[in-house]
């Protein structure tokens, strides 16, 4: 392992030689983008395989996100978490809304439903929660805060890609749901992405506005965007369907691995897995105790790094430090406790489906031995 990078994911690919095939299929067609037969197919398999009603498809998760808040005209303020990758917050701004951050709870590092509704506003118009490595959010409760107060929910599932509550996909919850298929998550596409949502009209609105705001060959109903998914990437995310359900397997044995040899070593703590939740294992974080593990969190990352074992603080800084967003008032270190205390203890370790298990545990030696040193 001295000389082999083992990087934080590494992304599943289709068969080569199958996906050459699809390649064959659009080189003879000569139909490239804007809505061909791959992507038609595509996006009727992916609400089949995910159990949603419509999908449409986005050349990558921030333009969803974007087009997502357009779509539901989104103004004023929208509260979140600052426990995400930028982009999600980066989304709100673009449209010229005011992001406002609530603390997460200390279990499932989602948006805390008891600070969300501290945070609302007279200006608040919708709550843009993150299912946080996959793990759901307190839909229910979510839910009946946005009832409560009039407001739209739209979720950044980002990560959450064939994660399911009891049975019914995490997807189906809220107004919205925003998917990445960037190659760095569970379903890849390479880049790519989609807005579920939970009716024909709306799914029509969003195909609209993704396409410049054309509603025919000569009709712009609004100031649209080209966000358009291309057949290359639709033919892609086709062929990887047929191996998602085996690539999710995988990861949890890698999963499951990590935390029968970490359990013990004390002052290292893991997210366990959630009751009646169908996990999809797109992370693996791991959260540092200084005090009772001997060793920083920065410590320890580097230790690994220096065995060529690449993991990453996800998420390091918080959103809501970044100078971009750390003026706003609710970026305010008191506001957000727990997430101050863990962006400074999580490390993601490696996890993707041909990750070696033999890899899994020296990595796990190297955690244990750094503590004794």
């Amino acid at each position: 392992m001295e000389n082999k990078k083992i990087l934080v994911t590494q992304p599943v690919m289709p068969p080569l030689d199958e996906f050459v095939k699809s390649l064959e299929k659009i080189w003879e067609s000569k139909w490239l983008t804007n809505n061909g037969q791959f992507h038609q197919d595509f996006e009727k398999a992916l609400a089949d395989h995910l159990g949603v009603k419509y999908v449409s498809l986005f050349s990558n998760g921030t333009l969803a996100l974007i087009s997502a808040l357009q779509v539901m005209r989104i103004t004023g303020e929208v509260i979140t978490t600052p426990y995400s990758f930028v982009a999600t917050t980066h989304a709100l701004r673009w449209n010229g809304i005011k992001p406002v951050f609530a603390d997460i709870d200390p279990v499932t590092l989602n948006l805390d439903p008891k600070k969300i509704e501290a945070a609302i506003t007279p200006k608040t118009t919708a709550i843009m929660p993150v299912h946080v490595y996959g793990n759901p959010c307190d839909v229910v409760a979510i839910k009946e805060i946005a009832d409560i107060y009039g407001l739209k929910v739209i979720y950044d599932a980002a990560h959450a890609f064939d994660v399911d509550i009891n049975g019914n996909s995490v997807l189906n919850f809220g107004d919205m749901s925003i998917l990445s298929f960037h190659a760095t998550k569970v379903f890849n596409t390479i880049e790519g992405g989609a807005i579920i949502c939970n009716d024909e009209a709306t799914k029509k609105r969003i195909d609209y506005l993704k396409n410049f705001g054309f509603a025919g060959e000569t009709k712009v109903i609004a100031p649209g965007i080209n966000a358009k998914m291309n057949e290359l990437q639709a033919a892609y995310g086709l062929l990887q369907l047929d191996s998602i359900d085996d690539s999710i397997a995988k990861r949890k044995i890698v999963a499951d691995t990590y935390k029968k040899c970490l359990k013990d070593i004390t002052g290292i703590s893991f997210l366990n897995d959630m009751d009646g939740v169908k996990h999809n294992y797109a992370y693996f974080p791991i959260f540092v105790d200084s005090k009772e593990y001997g060793k920083s969190r920065d410590a320890l990352y580097e230790e690994l790094k220096s065995h060529n074992i690449f993991g990453r603080r996800y998420f390091y800084p918080l959103i809501s430090q970044f100078p971009t967003y750390s003026g706003l008032p609710s970026a305010s270190a008191g506001n957000l406790p727990i997430a101050e205390r863990i962006t400074k203890e999580v490390i993601c370790l490696p996890i993707y489906p041909n990750l070696k298990l033999c890899e899994v545990n020296e990595i796990v030696n190297y955690i244990y031995n750094f503590k004794s040193v």
